[in-house]
C-alpha cells in the first residue's frame, strides 16, 4: 500500500475543500434553488470541513480501498461522524459559533451530528476512496514537484491569511449589529464588503449567536 506524506495530504486537503464547497452548493441549489456560499472563508471556495475530513478518511481508508463497500461505508459513517462532531467543536471554539446545526434534523446529537449526514458520510467514503481519489492521486503525481511545492506554500499562506480575514469580518459585523460604527477604513471596507449579508450567506444566522 503506497504511503501518504504530508505533500499528498496538504493536496488531498486542497481539492477536498473544494470538492466539499461545489457538493454543498449543488446540493442547496437542488433542495432549495437557492445559490449559498458554502466556504468557511470569505475569499475563495474552501469548505475546510470537506478537506480535513477528506485527509483523515483517506487516511483511515486507504488500506480498506480493496475491502467491500459495505465495509467502507461502515468504517465511514463511524468515522466520519466522529469527525463531524469533532470539528464542529472545534470551529465553535475558534469562530466562537456553531457552523451548522443538525437540532432540528433527525436522530441529531446535540445538533452537532445527525443519522441522515452519517449516512452521507457513508456513502461519500465510498465514492471518495473507491473512484474519486484514484483519479485525485495520479493527478498529484502529474505535478512537477518543486512547482507543486511553491504552489502548496502559495495556497497554504493564503488561507492562513483568509482564516484570519474571516474572524475579523465576522467581529466587525457582530460590532455592526451592536451599533458600533467603524474606527478605520479597513472595518469601512468590510461593512461594504464582507458583511452581514455576505457571512449570513454563507453561515445562514449561526454567526450572530
Amino acid at each position: 500500500m503506497k504511503k501518504l506524506n504530508l505533500y499528498n495530504l496538504f493536496y488531498i486537503f486542497i481539492i477536498g475543500s473544494i470538492y466539499g464547497w461545489l457538493i454543498e452548493g449543488i446540493w442547496t441549489f437542488v433542495k432549495k434553488g437557492l445559490i449559498i456560499n458554502h466556504s468557511a472563508v470569505v475569499i475563495g471556495p474552501f469548505n475546510m470541513v470537506y478537506g480535513v475530513c477528506a485527509v483523515l478518511l483517506t487516511t483511515l481508508l486507504l488500506k480498506y480501498k480493496d475491502d467491500s463497500k459495505i465495509k467502507l461505508f461502515i468504517i465511514g459513517f463511524i468515522g466520519g461522524t466522529i469527525i463531524e462532531y469533532l470539528l464542529s467543536i472545534i470551529i465553535e471554539l475558534y469562530l466562537g459559533f456553531p457552523a451548522w446545526n443538525y437540532s432540528k434534523k433527525f436522530m441529531n446529537i446535540n445538533g452537532r451530528v445527525c443519522l441522515p449526514y452519517s449516512l452521507f458520510w457513508g456513502v461519500i467514503s465510498i465514492i471518495w476512496i473507491k473512484y474519486i481519489y484514484p483519479i485525485v492521486d495520479n493527478f498529484i503525481n502529474s505535478i512537477n514537484k518543486e512547482k507543486g511545492v511553491l504552489f502548496l506554500k502559495i495556497i497554504v499562506t493564503f488561507l492562513v491569511f483568509d482564516l484570519i480575514f474571516t474572524h475579523t469580518a465576522i467581529l466587525r459585523a457582530k460590532s455592526y449589529d451592536m451599533g458600533i460604527p467603524p474606527q478605520n477604513s479597513y472595518e469601512r471596507f468590510l461593512d461594504k464588503t464582507f458583511n452581514k449579508t455576505y457571512l449570513k450567506n454563507m453561515f445562514n444566522d449561526n454567526w450572530t449567536k
